[in-house]
C-alpha cells in the first residue's frame, strides 16, 4: 500500500540557498526516493512557487502567508500566527494522511486542535524561544529588540502548550533535552538533519586564508564577523575573508579598512563551495546553542580545519572534529599554530568516521519512516 504524507513547510524549501531550508529540501527528497508520496504545503512570501517542487512531490500547494500587522496576535507568536491558515486546515482535513509541521511555525493546525487522532509529527529546527532571546540579545535596533523580546516570550508560552500534542523530532540532541527538561516532553527525540553532503570532500593540503561564512544580514552573524575582525584578526597577520548575504555598510567598511580582510558579499552556492575548499581554516564561533549549525557541517563535509566555541558544537557530536575556543587570545593562539599545519588524512578518516554514519540521509528517513508508520 501507498505511504502518503503531508509535509507543511514554513517557507518555499527551494532554492536551497539559505540554512532554514537544508532540511526541508533533503527530507523531501530522501523521501521521495524512498517511496513515499508526498503532499507539499508551503508558505510562500518573496521565494515564489517553484516547479521543481512537483518532481518530488504528488502535490504542492502554496499559501499566502500574512505578514506585518496582519499576522500579529497578542498570545500567539507571530512566526506561528502569520501562518494561521484556514485553506491549510481544510486541505489536511480531506485525508487521513500522517502530518510532519516543520518548525514550530507550521503548528497552528495542531495548536487549534485541527490535528485530532491523527499522526503528526513536528520536526524542532530550534528551541525557539532561546533562538529568539539569543536574537534580541544581540539586535542594536529598539525596535527589532523589542519584537524578538516579545516573540521569546509568547514563544517560551507556546512551546509549553502544544510540547505534548505530538511526537516531536529534534535536529540536535541538546534541543530535544531542553524540551525534555523544560516543557515535560513526553514523546521526543533526536533525528539528524538531511543535508546534501553524503561524501566528505575535504581535501588534503594547506590553503591560504581564514574563512567566516553566513547570512549577514543576521544580527548575530554580523556580529560574530566584527568580533573575529576586531578581537582576533587586527592581532594577527593573516589573511581573512567574510563570505555570506547581504553584508552591512558597516562591515564592509570595516572590513575594507583592513588589509588583510575582504568581504565576499552574496556569493553563489558553487562560489561558497570553493571558498570552504580552499581555506585553511574554517572559523565558525556562534552565540547560542540551539539547533544544528549547517554552516559548520558544511565545513566538516567540505573543508580543512574548524575552529569553534563551545556553543556551536554543544551536544552536537561533533566536538572532536574541531578546535574549540572560548576567548578571542584562545582563537587568535589556535588559528596561528593552525594556519601553519598541514590537513591530512588522519583527520579526513576521523571526520568520515564521524559524520558519514550520523548524516546518512537514506538510514535517517527510513527512521522517519518508522516514526511515521511504525514499520
Amino acid at each position: 500500500m501507498d505511504k502518503h504524507l503531508h509535509i507543511v513547510c514554513l517557507d518555499v524549501p527551494y532554492p536551497v540557498d539559505y540554512g532554514g531550508v537544508f532540511d526541508l529540501f533533503w527530507k523531501i527528497k530522501t523521501l521521495h526516493q524512498l517511496g513515499v508520496k508526498i503532499h507539499l504545503h508551503c508558505f510562500e512570501y518573496g521565494r515564489n512557487e517553484q516547479p521543481e517542487l512537483e518532481k518530488y512531490c504528488v502535490e504542492v500547494n502554496y499559501y499566502h502567508r500574512n505578514e506585518g500587522h496582519k499576522g500579529f496576535s497578542t498570545t500567539i507568536p507571530y512566526i506561528v500566527s502569520s501562518r494561521a491558515s484556514s485553506a491549510l486546515i481544510e486541505n489536511l482535513q480531506k485525508d487521513e494522511h500522517p502530518v510532519i509541521l516543520e518548525g514550530i511555525h507550521c503548528t497552528y493546525p495542531l495548536y487549534s486542535d485541527k490535528l485530532k487522532n491523527r499522526t503528526t509529527i513536528i520536526r524542532l529546527h530550534n528551541v525557539e524561544n532561546e533562538y529568539y532571546h539569543h536574537l534580541c540579545r544581540h539586535e542594536n535596533s529598539l525596535f527589532k529588540k523589542a519584537y524578538f523580546f516579545n516573540e521569546s516570550r509568547l514563544l517560551k508560552a507556546y512551546e509549553e502548550k502544544i510540547a505534548n500534542k505530538a511526537k516531536i523530532l529534534a535536529v540536535s540532541q541538546n534541543d530535544a533535552d531542553t524540551y525534555r527538561a523544560e516543557f515535560h516532553a513526553k514523546d521526543v527525540r533526536y533525528l539528524p538533519v538531511f543535508i546534501p553532503y553524503q561524501e566528505v570532500n575535504a581535501m588534503e593540503g594547506m590553503g591560504t586564508y581564514c574563512l567566516y561564512q553566513g547570512n549577514l544580514s543576521i544580527a548575530e552573524n554580523e556580529k560574530a564577523a566584527i568580533w573575529l575582525i576586531e578581537k582576533v584578526f587586527d592581532h594577527v597577520r593573516i589573511p581573512f575573508v567574510v563570505a555570506g548575504k547581504n553584508p552591512s555598510a558597516r562591515l564592509t567598511r570595516l572590513a575594507g579598512s583592513r588589509c588583510q580582510v575582504c568581504i565576499i558579499a552574496n556569493p553563489g552556492e558553487e562560489e561558497m563551495k570553493d571558498l570552504i575548499s580552499k581555506a585553511q581554516v574554517n572559523i565558525l564561533p556562534s552565540f547560542n546553542a540551539t539547533g544544528i549549525k549547517l554552516k559548520l557541517l558544511n565545513a566538516l563535509f567540505n573543508g580543512r580545519h574548524c575552529v569553534v566555541n563551545e556553543a556551536a558544537v554543544k551536544d552536537t557530536g561533533l566536538e572532536s572534529a574541531c578546535h574549540i575556543a572560548s576567548t578571542a587570545t584562545a582563537f587568535r593562539d589556535v588559528i596561528v599554530q593552525l594556519y601553519r599545519h598541514y590537513f591530512g588524512d588522519e583527520e579526513i578518516r576521523l571526520r568520515k568516521k564521524m559524520l558519514l554514519n550520523t548524516f546518512n540521509n537514506e538510514k535517517n528517513g527510513r527512521e522517519l519512516m518508522k516514526e511515521i508508520w511504525g514499520d
